[in-house]
């Protein structure tokens, strides 16, 4: 058991360091967005990462709706942490005030630096 503990907690610290290099991606969606005018959050962009990970998840054979869940409080935090920087403060607040807002090209599949 001890082993398998050992093992667990070595992966445990895989996902942390993979977490923050996340976040450093996050940290450089930022300042496209500034440099952009674009929001922190991009409705849209929201949806296609939560349909990537479910998609994930099935493949691998995991609970579609436990890794969305996750990934759900994890692009939350995200968007609170560009808000903050942006100076949304309905966003960095959580209140989702501006849930609406899109980035401009989205539509047309243009780059808008988003990186949930």
């Amino acid at each position: 058991m001890a082993e398998l503990r050992a093992a667990i907690d070595t992966l445990d610290a895989r996902l942390v360091a993979l977490l923050a290099l996340r976040a450093g991606y996050i940290d450089r969606a930022v300042a496209l967005k500034q440099a952009n005018g674009w929001p922190a959050r991009i409705p849209a962009r929201v949806e296609e990462v939560v349909a990537r990970v479910r998609a994930a998840a099935e493949a691998e054979g995991l609970d579609a709706d436990l890794c969305e869940g996750l990934w759900r409080q994890l692009i939350e935090w995200s968007i609170a942490r560009e808000a903050r920087v942006l100076g949304d403060a309905r966003e960095a607040r959580g209140s989702g005030d501006a849930r609406e807002a899109r980035a401009p090209g989205r539509e047309q599949g243009g780059e808008d630096g988003q990186d949930h």
